[in-house]
């Protein structure tokens, strides 16, 4: 499936930051945080990475958009947060959930990795909640390797 990353558009980066900052709270959720916490730790996140409400130098956010034109997802990609300019991040990527299962998540990761490594990148990072296990196996197959891992147990 032809795929390709289009810089999103400024006048929609709000919407999207809201978006992303729904996501991820669910996420968080879903990993067990109650959801007063879990929307709390994804507004503190949002305003470090974003202080400014724009994103931060040498990061990105692209649409994912088909070979019709639609948007399908999205990628937010730039440097990590070690002293190594070399070391690159995804920061966040989603498909639509309708989109899922047709390529374009992979694509979307071999565009990303093309587009790091122009900008110099050496390494490409990213963490992925140990319940999405999709996603887990599409990055093991794209040559990604588990550098950590974070378990939890409910008691009670």
């Amino acid at each position: 499936m032809p795929v390709t990353l289009r810089h999103l558009d400024a006048r929609l980066f709000p919407a999207w930051l809201e978006r992303s900052r729904a996501e991820y709270a669910n996420d968080l959720v879903t990993a067990g945080q109650t959801p007063e916490d879990a929307h709390r730790n994804a507004d503190e996140s949002m305003a470090r990475s974003f202080p400014s409400g724009t994103p931060g130098s040498g990061h990105v956010v692209f649409d994912v958009v088909d070979d019709a034109g639609e948007t399908v997802g999205y990628l937010w990609i730039g440097p990590d947060t070690s002293d190594d300019a070399g070391a690159w991040w995804i920061w966040d990527i989603m498909i639509d959930a309708d989109k899922r299962g047709r390529g374009f998540g992979r694509r979307t990761m071999t565009l990303g990795e093309e587009y790091a490594r122009a900008q110099g990148a050496h390494t490409l990072g990213l963490s992925v909640f140990g319940f999405n296990t999709g996603a887990r196996g599409l990055y093991e197959s794209l040559g990604y390797e588990t550098t950590s891992v974070k378990m939890l147990k409910k008691l009670g």
